[in-house]
Order: structure tokens, then sequence, then C-alpha cells
């Protein structure tokens, strides 16, 4: 009977000692962003807010859009363990009709796939300014309702 729960014992030990981040672990608080129906020549700038939820210093060694119209700013020092930080993807709000775009993240993360990325996304339209309803604020004072004073 010991050696059944020394065995047992021995067995929960390494389940947790496997369940500890070993590494740098990037954590997205969001993978995709959805853009909406947006108008064109609008600001097409979005923000992935992430975290090093591993024990060691992460190292994002680049990012990469899916096409010219799609690109990111990355840190490029070292996100120490607990720290938070962004990747800013800008897309090219010119272009006309459906956005479904990724930019693969290339880092020394232990939790990315096979050939070490994370894949975030960005969805949604683009129209032309008149084919996007405006907020009845918007359209009887014909600007913004928000104030530069």
């Amino acid at each position: 009977m010991k050696k059944l729960f020394a065995l047992l014992f021995a067995t929960g030990l390494s389940f947790g000692v496997s369940a500890q981040a070993n590494g740098p672990e990037i954590t997205f608080e969001e993978t995709t962003i959805d853009y909406g129906t947006i108008p064109e020549k609008a600001d097409g700038t979005r923000i992935f807010k992430f975290r090093n939820t591993g024990n060691e210093p992460l190292i994002i060694e680049r990012a990469q859009g899916s096409c010219g119209c799609t690109v990111p700013e990355w840190p490029r020092e070292p996100i120490m363990p607990g720290q938070s930080s962004t990747i800013k993807v800008t897309y090219d709000t010119k272009r006309i009709g459906r956005i479904s775009k990724s930019v693969k993240i290339y880092s020394n993360a232990s939790n990315t796939d096979a050939q070490g990325t994370t894949t975030l996304r960005i969805i949604g339209e683009v129209k032309k300014a008149e084919e996007v309803p405006t907020t009845p604020l918007n359209k009887s004072e014909g600007k913004s309702s928000i104030s530069n004073k």
C-alpha cells in the first residue's frame, strides 16, 4: 500500500512540474480583430495586446503580414516575464472589399505552432464612404462629435 501511495505521489508531482511554464510564452488578449464595416480611407490601425506568461524573456524575431496591404509593427526589445506589450497592425483602407488578412508572429515562445509562429487575424469590410452609415450626430453636424478643445 505504501508503494501505491508513493507511486501516486510521484505521478502527481511530475504532473505539477510539467504544468509550469518552461521558457517564454506569448498570450494575446485576442488573436482576431474585427474591423466591422469601415469607410474607405478610414484609420486602418488596430492594436493586439499580449503578455509574456512564461518564465524567460520573450523575443519577437519578426512579424509578417500576409500581403503588402497589412503592415505590422512589433517590439524589438525582449518582453520580460509578466510584462505586456502590443503589436500594431495597419491595414490599407484604400482597398474596398472584404478584409481577411493574417499576420504571422515569429518568436521564441514555447506555445507557438511547429514553425515557431503565432497567427493573428484581421477581418471586416471596407466600403465607399457614402455606403457606410453614420450616426445621427455626425450626419447632422457633418463632422465628428469629438472636440479638440
